[in-house]
């Protein structure tokens, strides 16, 4: 926050508080663990199944989709329609709120298509 008669701050981020660093980190943390960004991707590109989503994002098992979609599901970004079907079917989709994340991803996406290698290599991390 600035106080009159100072300059404006350089920065958006100069102006955040306490709550709204601690809200990004949740936020950060939770689509930054393994599998949750690609099953959201997967959702933004169509897939509703849980078969099309485990298949979409490719590696990961039927546990470890069903853990994070239930944690996607808790914060409000994957909703969870079930269809009274023999035998019951059960769909996804983003939320309003996720479809919004999702959006605000995309600049790190193009981030990472330009500079994937360089980050890569920092990081020392093998291409996933």
């Amino acid at each position: 926050m600035t106080c009159p008669g100072t300059h404006p701050p350089s920065s958006p981020w100069e102006q955040s508080d306490a709550t709204e660093c601690r809200r990004a980190s949740h936020t950060l943390e939770l689509v930054g663990q393994r599998w949750a960004a690609g099953i959201l991707l997967a959702l933004a590109r169509g897939s509703e199944r849980f078969t099309e989503i485990a298949a979409s994002v490719g590696g990961i098992s039927a546990r470890m989709l069903s853990v994070r979609l239930k944690q996607l599901e808790s914060a409000g970004l994957v909703d969870r329609t079930v269809i009274p079907t023999t035998p019951v079917s059960v769909r996804y989709r983003l939320s309003p709120q996720g479809a919004d994340l999702v959006t605000a991803l995309r600049p790190i996406s193009d981030y990472l298509q330009r500079w994937n290698d360089s980050v890569v290599d920092a990081a020392g991390v093998a291409d996933v």
